[in-house]
């Protein structure tokens, strides 16, 4: 209770920090309640199917039967926010949690063994480190196929070197201080101090950094998606979305912005969703790292 007692004393100091845990709040809370706010028509077979009223390619405006109106091919917008959400936390958590095992895993045992399994792991690190991030992710999903895993696992694969590299950098500064020695001269295993003594001590810079990540990793697989790399049309996903409203960005002949709820809808969702991660990001910097505190 201390713990989360000096946590919440640290944020109150930063209002900023606030700001970015309400709106992440509001984000959780509309997943949470995903199916009360948007009921799942009765019989369908997939909750993240976005309802379909027409097979029209004009998208229809707000009214009362479609609060935020429809997309391209009638799907309507609402229903794809809310139940978005879902797909936006399950993107970020899952992508940045398999990144950031992998990154502590390779950086971990670089760092520990050093010698020829430190140059081998950090000249594969520096190998995907070469390629542009999204640019290795098209290629990766062209390859394996479109779709929302295959997106989440090719953000995954050129997510985890930074972490590795961190990581890495941790684990050398650790290993030499008294408590690793301690262990060692008990006669302690190399995972048990690994796992058991560095990892732990090492891992507050990599928290930071996959709080950080969250929002960049949202807008990298929206892009895929934009791309028509990602989920099927008609899947609840803020990107595809967004993949649905590019043929009236302009919108209308003579009306610009005839159909601006088709584009600002949900790119506002992914802007506030991004700032929200960014905002706790700064936090947890603040908090977790001691130089912040000096």
């Amino acid at each position: 209770m201390s713990v989360l007692k000096n946590i919440w004393k640290q944020l109150k100091r930063r209002p900023m920090s606030l700001l970015g845990f309400g709106i992440i709040g509001s984000f959780l809370l509309v997943a949470v309640l995903a199916p009360v706010i948007a009921p799942t028509p009765a019989g369908a077979r997939d909750a993240y199917i976005i309802p379909q009223f027409g097979y029209s390619p004009d998208p229809v405006l707000p009214s009362r039967e479609h609060i935020f109106g429809t997309t391209e091919q009638q799907y309507d917008l609402f229903y794809g926010m809310v139940w978005g959400t879902r797909t936006a936390f399950r993107v970020a958590l899952q992508v940045v949690g398999m990144a950031m095992i992998i990154g502590l895993l390779i950086g971990g045992a670089a760092g520990f063994y050093g010698g020829w399994i430190d140059e081998i792991l950090m000249r594969l690190t520096d190998i995907v480190l070469a390629f542009p991030d999204i640019l290795l992710a098209v290629v990766i999903v062209a390859v394996t196929g479109p779709s929302l895993n295959h997106v989440m696992y090719s953000v995954m694969a050129v997510s985890w070197p930074s972490y590795a590299r961190l990581v890495r950098g941790d684990v050398l500064s650790v290993k030499e201080r008294d408590f690793v020695t301690a262990a060692r001269a008990l006669g302690a295993s190399d995972a048990r101090i690994l796992f058991r003594h560095i990892l732990p001590n090492s891992i507050y810079p990599v928290l930071v950094v996959a709080s950080l990540s969250m929002g960049s990793i949202v807008i990298t697989a929206a892009a895929l998606s934009f791309l028509g790399l990602g989920a099927p049309p008609g899947y609840a996903d803020w990107g595809q979305l967004i993949s649905l409203s590019q043929n009236w960005i302009m919108g209308a002949s003579g009306d610009p912005f005839a159909y601006w709820h088709t584009v600002v809808i949900p790119g506002l969702a992914i802007f506030l969703f991004v700032l929200g991660w960014n905002l706790l990001g700064d936090a947890a910097r603040d908090i977790l790292d001691p130089r912040q505190k000096a």
